[in-house]
């Protein structure tokens, strides 16, 4: 289901309980590491997150990093309004 470097591939699987009473494993929350900022970048209008990620990391895959960078916003679809500064952190993997 996650492929061999997908930063969920390790976490735990926890089972809940759904609203029907029905059993449902899921990933257990992951708790995201602490990173250093690189460098703040200021979004503009068209940014996307995969092409962020190309151009600092030059893998779209690596996405989360930047998500994982700025932990006070959930949806990383909300970093993603022109004018707002995020971090970009180093690529941990280069």
């Amino acid at each position: 289901m996650f492929f061999e470097g997908s930063r969920y591939r390790r976490v735990a699987d926890a089972a809940f309980v759904d609203g029907l009473g029905q059993a449902v494993t899921l990933k257990a929350l992951r708790e995201p590491l602490a990173t250093e900022a690189a460098l703040i970048y200021q979004v503009r209008e068209g940014d996307r997150l995969d092409l962020l990620a190309w151009r600092f990391f030059r893998d779209s895959r690596k996405w989360w990093l930047i998500a994982d960078a700025n932990p006070d916003v959930l949806d990383p679809a909300d970093l993603l309004v022109p004018g707002r500064s995020i971090v970009i952190p180093r690529d941990r993997n280069p």
